[in-house]
């Protein structure tokens, strides 16, 4: 699925299951609850926390999903072409950092 695709499969979704789009701001605070579930599941699969019990069948890949459909949602509610707007900051990045990771010596 490409990002436009997922743009316009989400889109349908709204319109058939979600009503309408909530306001950009509950979606943004949305958005910010769901990258925090992904942070909880990072800090304990991969830092130093341990797993609570509630936690153990969270699963990274569906909350990575939930962060991606929300994050659409902003996209499609406020004009953003999300294919777009990535082809343009892989663009701004390489311009900005194409030799300075590679001096980095923390990186080697």
């Amino acid at each position: 699925m490409t990002l436009n695709e997922a743009q316009s499969a989400v889109d349908q979704w709204i319109k058939v299951h979600g009503v309408r789009y909530f306001s950009e701001l509950t979606n943004m605070a949305m958005l910010t609850e769901e990258v925090g579930e992904v942070a909880r599941i990072i800090a304990r699969k991969y830092g130093d926390q341990s797993f609570k019990e509630s936690d153990k069948d969270k699963k990274l890949d569906e909350e990575l999903a939930d962060v991606l459909f929300v994050l659409i949602c902003l996209a499609n509610q406020t004009g953003i072409d999300l294919a777009k707007a990535l082809e343009e900051n892989l663009e701004k990045k390489t311009k900005r950092d194409s030799e300075r990771h590679k001096a980095n010596e923390k990186l080697k």
